[in-house]
């Protein structure tokens, strides 16, 4: 069964510039070494791997040095809107005044461009098309919160609005399960470094699961949902992904796999993906 419709060109724009930003995810969160970043560091001081022009010096040694955090990571693209768009270029430290406001605000509008993400992809999700123009009124409100003043932005309830959404994802969700029925949903509990090679996961819904080192080599994914799905060193290798439903972009970063692996349209290999 078909999932998805076939222009995925809103998604294809939330993807992360790190050359359009000024080094906001270094700079503005918290970071744990535990948690496989390069560092212990508070919110607000930059990763002491940032370089002058916000590039990370060890960018194409994350995988050897195991930094699990910093390949996770995705703003979805709040990063380069925050410093273009809202701040006009101006940054934490051209602005030093300024630079709580901004961390501030990159963390509220990545929050935002993540909910964008989902809600981008519920729009064109054929099972869910009674929904569409729910979601696309959502998808308004969430456009104009993130070009609002950075006042407004800081004013967001971002709790309430996050419920109003998963209202609408949880209706999403259920509209795609529904369309297959497979029994194995209510079985399939623990997934922990399980091996699941081969085994068809259609219609699955894998939402908020620990799929951490499971096996999902040469799975079937379609119509299986991702939403908030813990995907560090899960293995996708030679998995067909291409209907998978709510994958982002950080969970496959997360993730293993190889050039067999058949990712949606709108994802990229990552570079860890032999």
């Amino acid at each position: 069964m078909k999932i998805h419709e076939k222009n995925k060109g809103r998604l294809e724009q939330l993807k992360v510039d790190c050359e359009k930003c000024s080094g906001l995810c270094c700079t503005a969160l918290f970071f744990s070494k535990i948690d496989g970043f390069p560092e212990n560091k508070i919110a607000g001081k930059p990763c002491t791997k940032l370089q002058n022009n916000y590039l990370c010096k060890i960018h194409h040694e994350l995988e050897k040095r195991n930094m699990k955090g910093c390949i996770g990571y995705d703003c979805f693209g709040a990063g380069q809107h925050v410093t273009q768009c809202i701040y006009n270029g101006k940054t934490w430290k051209t602005s030093k005044e300024q630079a709580k406001e901004i961390f501030d605000v990159f963390v509220i509008v990545s929050q935002l461009y993540q909910i964008r993400y989902f809600l981008e992809e519920s729009k064109i999700i054929i099972p869910a098309k009674g929904l569409w123009s729910d979601i696309q009124n959502l998808i308004y409100e969430n456009e104009t919160l993130c070009n609002s003043t950075p006042q407004t932005i800081l004013d967001i309830d971002t709790e309430s609005y996050r419920n109003n959404v998963n209202i609408i994802l949880k209706k999403v969700c259920d509209c795609i399960i529904k369309c297959f029925k497979n029994s194995d949903n209510k079985r399939l509990t623990e997934l922990f470094g399980k091996n699941f090679k081969n085994r068809d996961m259609t219609g699955l819904d894998l939402s908020m699961k620990l799929l951490i080192a499971a096996n999902f080599d040469s799975c079937i994914f379609n119509g299986t949902v991702f939403l908030g799905a813990d995907t560090r060193d899960t293995n996708f290798s030679n998995a067909d992904l291409r209907e998978a439903v709510f994958l982002t972009q950080g969970q496959i970063n997360s993730a293993k796999g190889n050039r067999n692996t058949k990712l949606p349209p709108y994802l990229d290999y990552p570079v860890t993906w032999k």
